[in-house]
């Protein structure tokens, strides 16, 4: 007899992202909240989820800390932050008030306790009951972009994170350029696809 799996399979880029709601800690208010897909898509913002492992973590502070140094850059450019993983909330606001590497986290830290996101995204790890660490993009429409995956032991750079939101941004006003491995911010060289470009990406790029 055949079984029928009954996960759905996680999003692949380019997908509409389904609806999802967090119950948040906000470190800029020192409240809890909460945050919905739907929310930040009628305030036409971009949204970055970054998933991470557990709260009162090691590598994860360090992320933070970077993710704190940029988040205003961020939210410049039009996008809400928000970190996820699947402690409570209540842990998130011990952790960002005993731990110092968090003590200008401003973003909001949202709760994924039946990780029911974590799934959608494809970064939960059943054995462990964690998160990887999971890093997405997705546009003011829902749209799904850009997914970057690490294993527990591996941080992210945020300020790569930062130049690839930049260029989603670029290429959002600028639909029929693409942008080169580097790219950094608005202004350098982009590419744009055509027969002529054809074996002449060295020529375009001088």
């Amino acid at each position: 007899m055949n079984v029928k799996n009954e996960t759905p399979a996680p999003l692949q880029v380019g997908q509409a992202v389904p609806e999802f709601k967090l119950d948040t800690f906000e470190p800029s208010r020192g409240d809890f909240g909460q945050i919905s897909l739907s929310q930040l898509k009628k305030e036409k913002k971009w949204t970055i989820l970054f998933f991470y492992p557990a709260d009162f973590t090691f590598v994860c502070a360090t992320e933070f800390s970077a993710l704190a140094e940029n988040y205003e850059e961020f939210k410049k450019l039009g996008a809400e932050v928000v970190t996820v993983s699947t402690d409570t909330k209540f842990v998130h606001l011990a952790w960002q008030r005993d731990e110092k590497m968090l003590e200008k986290a401003a973003y909001p830290m949202g709760s994924d306790r039946t990780a029911t996101l974590s799934r959608m995204f494809g970064v939960y790890d059943e054995a462990s009951g964690n998160a990887l660490r999971g890093a997405f993009i997705i546009n003011p429409e829902g749209t799904l972009l850009n997914a970057e995956v690490n294993f527990f032991n591996l941080g992210r750079n945020i300020d790569e994170l930062l130049r690839k939101f930049k260029a989603n941004v670029h290429l959002a006003a600028s639909p029929a350029e693409a942008c080169p491995a580097a790219w950094k911010q608005k202004g350098d060289k982009t590419l744009k696809p055509s027969a002529g470009l054809v074996g002449k990406v060295y020529e375009a790029l001088k």
